[in-house]
């Protein structure tokens, strides 16, 4: 499957903030979009402009593809609820972003790796699907074997100071962290317009 694999602050900028799963930055240091002109471009986005602009923020933010994106959106709409709601559910329950948001890798694009390789469990059974879904009660830990490593001993250690949003608990004497809670649209750790999402897709699907 393709990702993208270039400059990571180019996409922040792209959208004029940092993508907290993409990069370890804190701010931009040139916060207007890339490109030579890209300072003179000023005037009122369109409607369609600011819509693909939120939408792309969440997508990047996550790593997950176009394709992909549609279909957690198509999934969203076809449960009952708040469409936005229900896609911040889906996209925060990924493993991948949990093990990102209980703070054992510092980005999500990481976490992928970690649990790409084998390296993460999901109740004591090992993992190595990205996208897999966890559910309230799932606990998600580290490989006993892999635990010996210094860059996941490190990584644990690094998890204890790692904000972390109150539907998850981590304990690092164990290597582990538990889903307590259902994701909910205030845990999204970047300023998103749901909404605006919604109405992108709303006449393509």
């Amino acid at each position: 499957m393709a990702r993208y694999r270039g400059p990571r602050l180019k996409k922040c900028r792209a959208v004029g903030t940092v993508l907290p799963g993409l990069t370890t930055a804190v701010s931009l240091d040139r916060p207007f979009p890339p490109g030579v002109h890209a300072q003179r471009r000023r005037g009122k986005p369109s409607d369609y402009k600011i819509r693909l602009v939120e939408k792309q923020k969440l997508r990047w933010h996550y790593g997950v593809l176009e394709k992909q994106f549609v279909r957690y959106v198509k999934e969203a709409s076809r449960r009952k609820g708040p469409s936005g709601q229900i896609l911040v559910q889906i996209l925060e329950s990924r493993l991948d972003n949990v093990v990102w948001r209980l703070g054992i890798a510092p980005t999500i694009p990481a976490a992928r790796q970690m649990v790409v390789h084998g390296h993460i469990l999901v109740d004591g059974q090992r993992v190595d699907r990205p996208s897999f879904q966890t559910k309230v009660g799932n606990t998600i830990g580290i490989r006993e074997k892999s635990r010996t490593k210094p860059f996941f001993q490190e990584a644990v250690e690094a998890s204890i100071t790692r904000p972390k949003p109150d539907y998850l608990e981590m304990d690092p004497a164990k290597a582990e962290g538990k889903v307590v809670a259902q994701p909910l649209a205030e845990h999204l750790p970047l300023p998103v317009n749901l909404q605006a999402i919604v109405e992108f897709y709303s006449q393509k699907l």
